[in-house]
């Protein structure tokens, strides 16, 4: 067993030097030569191994984010083919590989009518084959709700048994994938323009769009959840489970057969009458504690003092979903990477007494969503988390003038 062990720690060892001589500037198949020579084979876990040990090192998230399709790339060889583990029809994972052949079928219609553009003569017009792009873009827009389900329930579950490598180089390139997804719906709606400039787009913006997509998928089949199926509980997947339909489904729906332990599966809050909290000014029942959460006009989010998340309100229409699953995570973790520094800062300057407010205004989904974050602190202020307060300012910026008359919204049957 020893000699086992000794093993696989020098191949993570030796995996992880030639890994480094591809960041300093060495070809890739240089890289995969020397790959094939000494280290043979791998494994999924060996890959991850790999890279967490070189974020632990110092080497930024941004640096692997950029080299992981190369190390994916120069890997592909030596990688260990591990037959897909057999999983009950709506598992989680049968799910997200469902989801991923629905995926595959789009990529492939996309370069069906990349190469149908190709054949074209630069001044001809293109107006069939855009048209079905433009389809294929709206139907790829849906995968959003893949890769939030993995950042929501699948990334955190993972978190809790110490992998955190993979959550956040894949977040980084979910946001690179949502990018490229964005630039090419920009071009692809575009009125007019000839095959010529069409060849263009697709050749570049399309073209990148595709393989990022592609690799992301290989990424997920072949390290991702196999990893995650050899590491979380039956518990851990009811969690997820629970917690996905919040997000959406992308291009395919759950089948029926799974069936979540009994001990995940929450029927909602229930409360003894008698139960009561008494605050300073006034004493509610738990029962309209809750009721009043659920009431709120906005989203709550509490960070406790060690930067975990302690609370959420679940009002009937949040702006921004959550799951369960990010109870007592890292809020950090609970961002996109390129935005973590933000977060960090509002801490700090929250802790150290700098400032007790900080707000932001964006336009989400064609709503205007204002986000503030105050500072808790004690009587004595000690600081003791932060809450994070979200409204949907939408309906409120059209009002104007004066209703001083009561007058019902009218509510659609």
């Amino acid at each position: 067993m020893s000699e086992i062990i000794d093993n696989r720690a020098n191949r993570i060892r030796t995996l992880k030097g030639i890994i480094k001589h591809l960041h300093a500037g060495e070809s890739p198949d240089a890289v995969r030569a020397q790959l094939a020579e000494i280290v043979r084979e791998t494994d999924y876990s060996e890959i991850v191994a790999m890279e967490q040990e070189l974020m632990a090192e110092g080497m930024p998230v941004e640096e692997i984010q950029c080299m992981c399709d190369l190390h994916s790339q120069v890997t592909r060889d030596i990688l260990v083919q591990i037959p897909a583990r057999s999983v009950p029809p709506g598992h989680p994972v049968d799910t997200f590989r469902r989801e991923n052949e629905e995926i595959r079928r789009v990529l492939a219609n996309f370069r069906f009518a990349f190469a149908e553009l190709a054949s074209l003569a630069p001044g001809a017009g293109a107006q069939q084959t855009v048209l079905r792009l433009r389809h294929l873009y709206n139907e790829l827009t849906d995968i959003e709700k893949h890769y939030q389900r993995k950042e929501h329930t699948l990334f955190p579950a993972l978190e809790k048994h110490g992998i955190t490598g993979p959550s956040k180089v894949m977040w980084a390139k979910h946001d690179e994938i949502r990018r490229y997804l964005k630039e090419f719906g920009e071009a692809v709606l575009q009125t007019e323009a000839a095959a010529g400039e069409w060849q263009l787009i697709a050749q570049t913006l399309g073209d990148t769009l595709v393989r990022a997509v592609e690799e992301m998928i290989y990424k997920e089949e072949n390290i991702l959840l196999p990893m995650a199926l050899d590491t979380l509980t039956e518990e851990d997947w009811g969690e997820i489970w629970v917690s996905s339909p919040r997000y959406g489904w992308c291009l395919a729906a759950p089948r029926e057969g799974y069936t979540p332990p009994p001990s995940v599966v929450r029927e909602g809050l229930k409360l003894k009458s008698a139960d009561a909290v008494e605050l300073p000014t006034g004493t509610l029942s738990l029962e309209q504690l809750l009721g009043i959460f659920q009431t709120l006009p906005v989203d709550l989010t509490f960070v406790d003092a060690e930067d975990r998340v302690a609370f959420f309100s679940e009002g009937p229409d949040r702006v921004f979903a959550r799951s369960r699953a990010i109870i007592g995570r890292k809020v950090q973790h609970c961002h996109p990477p390129r935005s973590v520094h933000v977060v960090d800062q509002i801490l700090d300057d929250f802790r150290s007494g700098r400032q007790s407010v900080a707000e932001f205004w964006i336009e989400f989904h064609g709503r205007f969503v204002h986000i503030r974050y105050f500072a808790v602190r004690n009587e004595k202020q000690e600081y003791i988390g932060t809450l994070e307060v979200t409204q949907d300012l939408t309906r409120l910026r059209r009002l104007e003038g004066e209703r001083r008359l009561l007058e019902y919204e009218q509510v659609a049957p």
